[in-house]
């Protein structure tokens, strides 16, 4: 068995091992966060039946997935980097979720093009849960604000998401993610990495996002 394989596997257990520590008990997808990864490593995930995979950039993302997703329209693409303005065209031509709207400007220009295209979006808005200023994401007290704004724009919005600070437990970060997704009435909720992904379960995480576990360091 390749070794993607037996760890995307080894995941899937832990996952399955920890659900009875959330709150919600939602079994959550795996996001294999494939950026910087040809295609060749990613095969044999997709031969296996995965079809959740990440990208943080739009043109390696149209380069790596555009033929593949035309052979298997089961695949699902998210999009977890920073998203530019400039690159929203492209990105609406290969992606099925965003998880980093995250200013209002983005929001307007994703809203014409998805109209334009007659495409079936779904996004996250990506939350600066720590408030640090190297960081995107949407302040928390701008929030409602923010999310009304794009209901107003009809976009699809499912969840939020963040990457809490790195020095720091999760924990705290998460719970309030938890608070805030269940105010807004949403129902997913995209955090966790290779590092804290089970932490993230504990506060119903329903979209995690695995890189180096499952790949391998970069």
């Amino acid at each position: 068995m390749h070794t993607t394989i037996q760890n995307l596997l080894e995941i899937q257990n832990k996952v399955k091992l920890n659900l009875n520590k959330s709150i919600k008990k939602k079994v959550p997808k795996i996001i294999a966060v494939s950026k910087t990864f040809d295609i060749e490593k990613i095969l044999p995930l997709i031969n296996h039946g995965h079809i959740d995979f990440g990208e943080n950039k739009v043109q390696e993302a149209i380069i790596k997935w555009k033929e593949t997703k035309h052979m298997n329209n089961k695949i699902k693409l998210h999009m977890v980097g920073k998203l530019q303005t400039n690159k929203v065209k492209l990105a609406v031509e290969i992606f099925d979720f965003i998880h980093s709207l995250d200013n209002e400007k983005l929001a307007q220009k994703l809203s014409v093009e998805i109209k334009n295209k007659n495409k079936d979006l779904k996004f996250f808005i990506q939350v600066n849960i720590g408030n640090e200023e190297q960081k995107s994401g949407i302040k928390i007290t701008e929030l409602n604000d923010f999310y009304n704004y794009c209901i107003s724009l009809d976009l699809k919005i499912i969840g939020l998401m963040c990457i809490p600070p790195l020095s720091v437990s999760s924990s705290d970060f998460y719970k309030k993610m938890f608070d805030l997704n269940n105010k807004l009435g949403l129902a997913e909720l995209s955090m966790g990495m290779s590092s804290d992904y089970l932490e993230a379960l504990k506060y119903s995480a329903s979209y995690i996002r695995i890189g180096s576990k499952i790949f391998g360091n970069r």
